[in-house]
């Protein structure tokens, strides 16, 4: 996408060409509601060619109970590394947990029987390359902090799937897909 063009004092400004000129922010790609008591949420063809760079927010659902929520890229089993370090906040300890080689990424949101908080940034996932993300927090009234991580696998994902820790079910709520738009 090129850099828009000048526009004159009292130009009409067509849909199409603001359309095709705005040069920044995020844009909708697919959304997915989530039913009532499901183990895995899964978001197809939510990655393509025309973005590099995705947020995805999990807002409005509650679990079963309260749980980690992980994720997964496309039909990648392996080669999950993640880090989280959060202050857990009755008692001011920095606490911390990491995925070494795992099977999904474990820590990158969390639901409670009261609400859900997942809102990250995924690099590259369409591109063949390490895909990484960074969590734009795990908010809790218990514990705050941040988490990040990278697939190894060199692979182009188009898809991925939410899935709560342990035998926790996830109920209702939206996940949201935007591409960062290319300048």
């Amino acid at each position: 996408m090129t850099v828009s063009t000048a526009t004159t004092a009292g130009q009409i400004l067509t849909s199409a060409y603001v359309n095709n000129n705005i040069n920044s922010g995020l844009v909708y790609v697919t959304s997915v509601a989530v039913g009532t008591g499901v183990s895995t949420i899964a978001v197809p063809s939510a990655f393509s060619a025309t973005y590099d760079n995705y947020r995805i927010v999990y807002n409005g659902g509650t679990s079963s109970a309260n749980a980690s929520l992980g994720m997964t890229l496309g039909a990648a089993v392996t080669g999950y590394y993640s880090g989280l370090i959060r202050v857990q906040t009755a008692t001011n300890t920095v606490a911390s947990v990491a995925d070494n080689n795992a099977a999904k990424w474990n820590y990158v949101g969390y639901a409670s029987t009261t609400s859900v908080a997942l809102s990250l940034d995924l690099l590259n996932p369409f591109a063949a390359v390490p895909t990484a993300y960074h969590s734009a927090g795990w908010v809790l009234t218990s514990d705050c902090g941040q988490s990040s991580g990278i697939n190894s696998s060199a692979t182009s994902h188009t898809a991925f799937n939410i899935i709560p820790g342990g035998v926790i079910t996830l109920s209702g709520g939206t996940v949201t897909v935007y591409g960062y738009r290319k300048a």
